[in-house]
């Protein structure tokens, strides 16, 4: 029996187990939820897949040490991580990745469960979009609109509005799997986008 995917979804093996076991599964953990905010902000101009190859390098460059490791690199430091061709060499890119640990735990030192806050930005229930194609999704929504505009105020950056949508997409914030996608959320919630 054959497998119902997204039609965005290649044969390339990392890709469909990113789409079966990650995308638009409610994420709330943490660390992950920091990691794919800062790598869709990664993507910015590329296709998914080439950062989800360069992911591994990411996250033993940044994300497999904590936000306040994250949060003390130095420009110096951060400067020697272009040598690195396993990541995206873009030094505003790199730096965004430490600006966005410090605005994290600058929210964290206000007492901001920062996880909260950024699913408060979701509708609730989950918005479940009848998509038939994966390009009929929206590219941003009201709700990122509003998400990137709080990120940006906070000092986050690479968080515009199409990041931010992509984002709520890919840590389940909404489920946009296409109607015949056998990974969408059977839901009686579901609406027209």
């Amino acid at each position: 029996m054959t497998i119902q995917r997204c039609g965005w979804c290649s044969d390339d093996p990392l890709y469909i187990q990113y789409h079966d076991q990650e995308w638009g599964q409610p994420l709330k953990d943490e660390a992950r939820l920091f990691e794919m905010l800062c790598l869709e902000g990664q993507q910015a101009g590329l296709s998914w897949i080439t950062v989800l190859k360069k992911r591994e390098a990411y996250r033993e460059h940044f994300f497999r040490h904590s936000m306040e490791f994250i949060a003390a690199l130095s420009d110096d430091q951060l400067q020697q991580k272009l040598n690195d061709a396993r990541l995206i060499r873009h030094i505003g890119k790199l730096t965004a990745i430490r600006d966005n640990a410090r605005a994290w735990l600058n929210l964290k030192s206000q007492n901001i469960e920062v996880v909260n806050w950024l699913w408060s930005f979701a509708q609730q229930p989950i918005l479940n979009n009848s998509i038939e194609h994966y390009y009929e999704a929206p590219a941003q929504t009201i709700e990122s609109q509003q998400m990137s505009k709080a990120l940006k105020k906070s000092g986050f950056k690479f968080v515009g509005p199409t990041i931010c949508y992509a984002f709520m997409q890919a840590v389940g914030m909404v489920d946009d799997h296409e109607n015949h996608c056998q990974f969408k959320m059977k839901s009686s919630h579901s609406n027209k986008s």
